[in-house]
């Protein structure tokens, strides 16, 4: 069996519209998240990552394009241009295209949209971007709430594995949005102030977007110096609620502990791991309980979300980049805002960014309707 990597990246994000940019502003410990007054999306201030509309815009601009799009389509425009460009592969039926999201263009059905409601169809999302790039194949749509990201890696390499693809440009975004937020905050849960996952005194989530594309393939000779191969993968859906996660951690805990049988290592062999994190009570204990289980409770382990919010299903994927480039560094990202652990099972939270030789990393996403998944990345 032949190895699957992940090759040429970017991110679109509040941090940066390269991947090299961003983890710059990573390893300063600069965070994105603003206080963005809320008239239009929220009748009181909020915590949030945005991405600025003339900075879009303008790149958006620079591109060939034939027909308009919406602020979402612009993002996974402008973030996938990059690494088609870079890889200068050919796109034959041989190449695959993955588009993941949560929500997709759920901005168009607010009031004074200029585009049809019919827009707000996912299916649309990705024959926008098949249509504006020339895919030959039909666009893969993952949609299965904030593990989008990282299952859409785990089904690429699926599909590489199972020779239908040599190649599989995989794509995710979300937005943030007056019905996001509106949702998040019905619930009781977003934040009045940058959250701070697993720490005591966290008050809750932060909502934020990007937009971040990767090249999946089988051809080690279309590597760049962060590329990484993806040793394993699985995703577990428990079923535990519609919202709320399982008490036991009983879906993640299933999908770390195949994707490392898969991948062959044990849990000791994982040098440090890339958490969902969202800041909220049940996420973390649940996570903190899986974690244990799992016997990570030892490893190395931060969550992205003080930095970005949380991007939902663009998480997934914006976080793997950044593990690649944390293992081309050698360096640990502090999980920014931690203070104090507020979990009942021990993590070993990273307080600061430091460095230190990794060789592997494991990532983790859960979400709504008791979705996990996980996987595991070496370097090359």
């Amino acid at each position: 069996m032949y190895s699957t990597y992940l090759s040429y990246n970017n991110i679109v994000s509040s941090l940066g519209f390269d991947s090299t940019s961003v983890v710059d502003q990573l390893s300063a410990e600069v965070s994105g998240l603003r206080l963005i007054d809320g008239h239009e999306i929220l009748d009181r201030p909020f915590y949030s990552s945005m991405i600025s509309e003339d900075a879009l815009n303008d790149a958006f601009e620079r591109l060939p394009t034939s027909s308009p799009k919406t602020r979402l389509e612009k993002m996974l425009v402008v973030s996938l241009e990059n690494i088609l460009e870079a890889s200068k592969i050919e796109l034959t039926d041989r190449v695959g295209l993955i588009v993941s999201t949560t929500k997709g263009n759920i901005d168009v059905l607010e009031e004074g949209s200029k585009f049809p409601k019919e827009r707000a169809y996912l299916s649309t999302i990705g024959a926008e971007l098949q249509n504006h790039f020339g895919f030959a194949t039909e666009p893969i749509v993952v949609s299965n709430a904030c593990v989008s990201g990282i299952l859409a890696i785990v089904t690429a390499k699926r599909l590489i594995d199972q020779g239908t693809f040599d190649h599989v440009f995989t794509v995710a975004g979300d937005l943030v949005t007056k019905f996001i937020i509106s949702g998040f905050n019905s619930f009781q849960a977003l934040s009045d102030v940058p959250c701070r996952p697993y720490c005591k005194s966290r008050s809750g989530i932060n909502i934020g977007e990007v937009a971040a594309s990767v090249l999946v393939t089988r051809d080690n000779n279309r590597l760049v110096d962060e590329s990484v191969e993806i040793l394993g993968g699985a995703s577990c859906n428990d079923a535990n609620h519609i919202s709320g996660p399982s008490r036991t951690g009983e879906g993640l805990f299933l999908s770390v502990t195949s994707a490392l049988q898969e991948a062959n290592l044990s849990p000791g062999e994982i040098d440090y791991v890339s958490a969902h994190g969202t800041a909220t009570m049940y996420n973390d204990e649940m996570e903190a309980i899986a974690f244990n289980r799992a016997g990570l409770a030892n490893t190395p382990l931060n969550s992205l979300k003080g930095y970005f919010g949380h991007t939902l299903g663009a998480s997934g994927l914006l976080e793997t980049i950044v593990g690649m480039h944390s293992l081309k560094r050698n360096t640990l990202f502090a999980s920014k805002g931690f203070q104090e652990l507020g979990v009942s099972q021990p993590l070993n939270i990273i307080e600061k960014t430091t460095s230190k030789k990794i060789n592997t990393f494991l990532k983790t996403a859960s979400g709504f309707g008791g979705t996990n998944t996980a996987a595991v990345f070496r370097n090359v």
